[in-house]
């Protein structure tokens, strides 16, 4: 986005009201038991229809609040929450759940600094979302040039999927292998969630898309 304005308009949720059960309280991690405390709402200058909101959420739970920014497009809605759950990654709509389990696994160990369990973690996501691609092969090595054999990595994703690979191996194989760097694993962590952006989210958006543009009018 360029532009606040622009939330909802271009990828989001389907629909165009806020869904509560998407939010967590940020102090209990209760789900999607909130009541609107209060909101204030703000038109576009020059498109009446576009509206942004400021909604204040209530816990159900714990009676703390959540501050929701959110806006609706062209039948879709996106949000940004202020305050967040602390060292709890929500895995995105669309990925595989034992993708999404690796992927936890290797966010909150980076958090912690745990760098060789990050690595690991993270390469346990790369070959479990390149299996849900369905790539074959006897190694995580021969996966990833499989899937790129189909096309489905482009080449500089084939060659980050190595780099995460190696530190990955470098870490639960420890045969006198150096530790490995913050910034490496930071790095690695960051591809490993383009990647599964890539398999898995826009396809998801992508269908969504199809959907909206061909049901009935």
């Amino acid at each position: 986005m360029d532009s606040w304005w622009e939330l909802g308009e271009h990828s989001g949720y389907s629909g165009d009201v806020l869904e509560t059960h998407r939010l967590t309280c940020a102090f209990c991690g209760e789900e999607g038991n909130f009541s609107l405390s209060h909101r204030e709402a703000k038109k576009h200058a020059s498109d009446k229809d576009k509206v942004l909101y400021f909604d204040t959420l209530k816990c159900g739970n714990c009676a703390n609040f959540l501050m929701v920014f959110w806006s609706a497009g062209s039948a879709l809605y996106g949000y940004r929450t202020v305050p967040w759950r602390m060292g709890e990654f929500k895995v995105p709509e669309g990925w595989p759940k034992e993708v999404g389990r690796f992927w936890q696994q290797a966010k909150r160990a980076s958090a912690r600094g745990d760098l060789d369990a990050a690595a690991v973690m993270a390469r346990s996501a790369m070959q479990a979302a390149l299996r849900a691609s369905d790539a074959s092969g006897k190694t995580l090595r021969h996966e990833i040039d499989n899937l790129a054999e189909k096309g489905l990595l482009p080449p500089v994703m084939k060659e980050w999927a190595h780099e995460l690979r190696l530190l990955g191996n470098s870490s639960a194989h420890p045969d006198d292998e150096p530790a490995p760097e913050k910034n490496d694993v930071t790095d690695v962590v960051l591809f490993l969630e383009q990647l599964l952006t890539y398999l898995f989210s826009l396809p998801d958006r992508i269908a969504q898309y199809r959907g909206r543009k061909n049901a009935p009018k």
